[in-house]
């Protein structure tokens, strides 16, 4: 008797418990109307944008590149990488090639694979997506980091399949206690929660402080990251043999992710990929994507 009433009982608790979240939002939308994340603009659901913010917002699609995830789009006959507006036709990369499990790959990761096995990123980082990222990166918006979390976990979902460990990009302690939080460690929390994959906040770290990268291009980008990253005492029993996740907020050259991939590679990981909220859409940085 107690056997069969216990799948019952189980079933009610479930069905009042998401009722009562349910009424719970129901009675926060009364007391904090539900607003667009970027603009404040009236929307229906908490954490949406609205129509016109939408818009501004272009994801990133398939078909992409399999390793570097630049998009592509058809264009007669074939098939090329994605530009955004403007750009004249074939400025970025050339053909794709496919290899013979029917993945593409994009001329550049064809000629020089990158360190990590994947990228992939939500967003293209451009007016619509800023609202929303630098908010979070430097407003203390950090209630952004849910919703971003839960377009990247769809952009990321293969990746995050296969994850055995997330990993936020760290910052310099100096730059955390200037900042109070790091937004990479933010949103790899919520995946972490979105996905069930464990995440580690501390085991990778940033004990030299770098120049910040805004300015500077692909080369030089590297060139400063080059030894930035360290890992946490024992932390190489932690990943060795596993194919961790790399979370950032917005991925521009890939030199940052690229000096921490090589660290985690060189400590014993099986594979590292990369999952981005954005990634920056210039022709000349896609090239080094």
């Amino acid at each position: 008797m107690a056997g069969t009433a216990q799948p019952w009982f189980e079933a009610w608790g479930k069905t009042f418990r998401s009722g009562l979240r349910r009424l719970g939002h129901a009675a926060l939308d009364l007391l904090l109307p539900p607003c667009c994340m970027a603009c404040a603009a009236p929307v229906t659901r908490q954490g949406t944008l609205c129509a016109a913010c939408f818009r501004q917002t272009p994801r990133i699609v398939a078909p992409l590149c399999h390793c570097c995830g630049v998009p592509f789009i058809h264009a007669g006959q074939g098939v090329t990488p994605h530009a955004p507006a403007g750009t004249p036709p074939g400025e970025v990369g050339g053909m794709p090639y496919a290899t013979p499990r029917g993945a593409l790959l994009c001329q550049r990761c064809l000629r020089a694979p990158p360190l990590y096995d994947r990228a992939r990123a939500a967003y293209w980082y451009g007016e619509g997506s800023k609202r929303l990222i630098l908010p979070l990166k430097y407003g203390d918006r950090t209630e952004l980091a849910g919703p971003l979390a839960r377009q990247m976990a769809q952009a990321g979902a293969d990746l995050l399949a296969q994850a055995e460990l997330l990993l936020p990009v760290p910052l310099h302690r100096l730059r955390l206690l200037a900042r109070r939080y790091n937004q990479a460690a933010l949103l790899a929390r919520h995946l972490s929660r979105l996905s069930a994959v464990p995440w580690a906040p501390h085991l990778l770290r940033r004990p030299r402080r770098t120049a910040p990268l805004g300015e500077q291009g692909a080369a030089a980008r590297a060139a400063t990251v080059a030894g930035a990253f360290a890992l946490a005492p024992g932390g190489a029993a932690r990943i060795a043999g596993r194919r961790l996740l790399l979370v950032d907020d917005v991925l521009t050259t890939g030199a940052t992710v690229s000096a921490c991939a090589e660290l985690l590679l060189r400590a014993g990981a099986a594979a590292v990929d990369v999952l981005a909220a954005a990634r920056v859409p210039d022709p000349a940085l896609l090239a080094e994507a």
